[in-house]
């Protein structure tokens, strides 16, 4: 029979998937929630004022217990060291218990392992009321508690967490009418500052596209080829005209778009979630795909004549081995065609979003669950797992929808009118089902060393900007 292995910070770690920064950060900023007067340490009416703005009744003197539980050397005040020895106590107490319910081991209590948990302790429950407790803790409503959920649900409960002591903790305090509010509020469990996020997101793209933009321009140049040619010929066809310059041509506009698209992908996707999921905006997988797609819907429409131009630049033939000026291109496409030309190929766009986003996502999952299955053995994989199953994940859903993506560019480098219907057709007639895969070759060899790329730069960039 084998010993149970000890829990350490690791485990906590790896299931809350944070780094020991990502944890340093969110233990500082909790600390600097209670410490709003900047002391530098907390005295008993600060912690009280801090557990009263997260609606916990005085009554129930959690804060005097909190206090005497953190002020180990009994002088009074908590500095922050103290402080961060009562969290890193509290989440391996919580995380123990949170693995003695979750009897399968998959990383989420279901609610028939807290019933049980329940049972085994004397506690009778009924339906109704276990279906409130776990919708209490399940912020995003999908009916099983993660550790992060069970955690910030627990965090500042001062007393040991046994099941018992639990149970009642929600009787006490979440039976109370304070609505929907989460006992650790919105911003604490992953404060950082948006802005910084989007600067970090930005300039990884940037540069993760500037990395892969000779794989990307090869990519437009064989999509809007209609007789065959193959990687080969197209290289030495772009290296003749413009020579290493012209792999990196249209490259300024792709970086110019990762910015104002991230930025309106993410407020968009802000002000989409309340409607979606109501007044709290906590949402389900599903809601959160449907409003993910619209939010990208919104960026793509906003970014697209950047992106029109940037297909025009990267496909027309270049004079005495220059590039055309962009804005001579740009002006030449408004008085020749109008502005609605900016637009062309749009609806293709957005309707491969849905489908990839569902596609990208039930891939991931499915990767995921067969990685912890059949790799790790019921562990929750780490960050070079998650990154393998989400490029693969990636580059399945960019392959499915890729035929939508030939007609994009197609109807964007054309400059006469055609209808999306008219280029499917034509594409279909004169180069049959293979015309719709053509440059699938190097868009797939971009999947790697972009998210790899991306990922390493942003959170390189997360510690230089001080996110994690």
């Amino acid at each position: 029979m084998k010993k149970p292995v000890p829990i350490t910070m690791d485990h906590v770690l790896l299931a809350l998937r944070e780094t020991n920064e990502d944890r340093e950060m969110r233990v500082r900023s909790l600390f600097d929630f209670f410490d709003n007067s900047s002391l530098g340490f907390l005295d008993y009416a600060q912690i009280e004022k801090g557990l009263a703005s997260l609606q916990i009744p005085p009554e129930y003197k959690y804060a005097r217990d909190l206090f005497r539980v953190c002020d180990a050397n009994r002088d009074g005040r908590v500095d922050y060291h103290e402080f961060r020895r009562y969290i890193d106590a509290k989440e391996l107490e919580l995380y123990r218990i949170f693995q003695a319910i979750d009897v399968a081991h998959n990383g989420c209590i279901l609610p028939e392992e807290l019933w049980e948990a329940l049972v085994k302790a004397g506690i009778e429950i009924d339906d109704e009321e276990l279906a409130r407790f776990v919708e209490h803790v399940d912020k995003d409503n999908n009916g099983t508690i993660t550790f992060e959920e069970w955690r910030d649900f627990l965090l500042l409960y001062p007393h040991e967490a046994t099941i018992e002591n639990i149970y009642h903790h929600w009787e006490r305090v979440c039976l109370i009418d304070i609505g929907e509010q989460a006992v650790i509020p919105d911003g604490i469990s992953k404060h950082v500052k948006r802005s910084r996020l989007l600067l970090a997101g930005g300039l990884a793209g940037a540069v993760s596209r500037t990395a892969t933009a000779p794989l990307d321009r090869l990519k437009v140049v064989l999509q809007v080829q209609r007789a065959h040619a193959g990687v080969l010929p197209t290289i030495k066809k772009i290296w003749r005209e413009d020579k290493l310059r012209g792999f990196f041509r249209g490259n300024g506009l792709n970086v110019m778009k990762v910015a104002p698209e991230s930025a309106i992908k993410f407020c968009a996707y802000e002000m989409l979630k309340p409607i979606i999921g109501g007044e709290e905006g906590d949402i389900g997988t599903s809601a959160r795909l449907l409003a993910g797609g619209m939010a990208g819907a919104v960026a793509q429409t906003a970014i697209y004549p950047m992106d029109l131009v940037k297909t025009r630049l990267q496909t027309c033939v270049s004079e005495s081995g220059k590039a055309p000026k962009l804005w001579k291109l740009t002006k030449d496409i408004w008085v020749r065609e109008g502005p609605r030309a900016f637009y062309k190929g749009l609806f293709p766009s957005l309707l491969g979003i849905i489908p990839y986003a569902g596609i990208d996502l039930a891939a991931y999952e499915t990767l995921k669950d067969l990685s912890r299955t059949y790799i790790l053995q019921d562990t929750e994989p780490g960050p070079l797992i998650q990154l393998s199953c989400g490029m693969t994940s990636g580059a399945l859903g960019a392959s499915c929808v890729y035929p939508l993506q030939v007609v994009r560019t197609r109807m964007q480098a054309d400059s006469s009118e055609t209808t999306m219907k008219q280029e499917f057709m034509k594409t279909m007639r004169g180069e049959g089902l293979r015309g719709f895969y053509r440059g699938l070759l190097p868009n797939l060899l971009k999947v790697v060393p972009a998210a790899s790329i991306t990922y390493i730069v942003y959170e390189a960039m997360k510690k230089n900007m001080a996110l994690d």
